[in-house]
């Protein structure tokens, strides 16, 4: 199952060129493993796709390099992110192995939260939690509303500083950098980990091979109370880039090329794995930046 499509082409406005790059993309559930099944065909579909007018205006030869075919039934090989999530899975019964679609308990490496460590706050006190079950594992780091001086929001940075002072977890005050920038240049995400973030770009981790994904305040509660909240593990697509970027492309423009291409929802709540060479040939600031933004994709995670 696999789609073809010139990645270059998103980034027309800013070439002139858009020959380098390809893109194919494949996708597979765990509970699906006796059916064929396309990433942009919902089930029982019959493998005829819609056309995408702005992506044709982009690429107008794009109806000749975007199209279905089928692959034969999943193996029996567990992908990277059920990989990852099962090492940091809890109470798993002996021989189990995690696949799209479980639900599990998790223990994360890393809890990041920023300026919203003043909403999680309450919600913490709120279950009747007094400590975090594992100091080590929130990650506080201020950086959404660094430039408001005013007497509130300083009251809640504050409150913040105190609140890590006083159980022991991590802090970065204002200043710092970008909380995501943060995990990755400290260690905190770090290849082969699962750290989750309050935060919708948390995907960025997985540029570093880290299983990056967002959870909601009430979730972040729960993992310092109690160190471990539950997940179910999403069905994964495939996305592999070929060739060589032209100059003044740059991963940003791979990112939004995929959202203008396949717009239709076809990795919705997926978890994307990226492959290729042209994959291996980028910077990591470019993995960055496409993993970064690949939630505006629909994906729940990417690596």
């Amino acid at each position: 199952m696999s789609f073809r499509l010139l990645v270059a082409a998103a980034a027309a406005r800013r070439v002139a060129s858009a020959r380098a790059a390809s893109a194919s993309v494949s996708s597979s559930s765990a509970r699906r493993l006796g059916s064929a099944s396309a990433l942009c065909v919902p089930a029982g579909s019959n493998g005829i796709s819609s056309s995408n007018s702005g992506a044709h205006a982009l690429c107008p030869n794009l109806r000749q390099q975007r199209g279905f075919s089928y692959s034969a039934a999943r193996q029996s090989g567990q992908t990277l992110v059920e990989k990852i999530a099962q090492r940091h899975a809890v109470g798993l019964g002996e021989g189990e192995s995690v696949r799209s679609g479980d639900f599990i308990a998790i223990r994360p490496r890393h809890i990041m939260t920023h300026d919203n460590t003043g909403a999680v706050i309450p919600k913490f006190k709120g279950i009747g939690a007094t400590r975090l079950a594992d100091a080590q594992q929130p990650v506080f780091a201020l950086d959404h509303d660094i430039q408001n001086k005013g007497d509130k929001n300083m009251a809640k940075y504050h409150s913040i500083e105190q609140f890590a002072a006083t159980h022991g977890n991590r802090f970065y005050p204002a200043g710092r950098g970008i909380a995501h920038q943060v995990l990755v240049e400290e260690g905190h995400a770090w290849p082969g980990t699962m750290v989750v973030g309050s935060d919708s770009h948390s995907n960025m981790y997985g540029g570093i091979g880290c299983l990056g994904t967002p959870v909601v305040r009430t979730d972040a509660a729960a993992i310092w109370a109690t160190a471990q909240t539950w997940w179910q593990a999403p069905p994964v697509a495939r996305v592999e880039l070929r060739g060589a970027l032209p100059p003044g492309v740059v991963g940003k423009d791979v990112i939004v090329a995929l959202c203008a291409l396949f717009g239709n929802d076809e990795v919705l709540k997926h978890a994307v794995e990226f492959a290729g060479d042209c994959v291996h040939a980028l910077a990591v600031e470019e993995l960055l930046a496409i993993y970064n933004l690949s939630f505006y994709w629909g994906a729940l995670a990417g690596l």
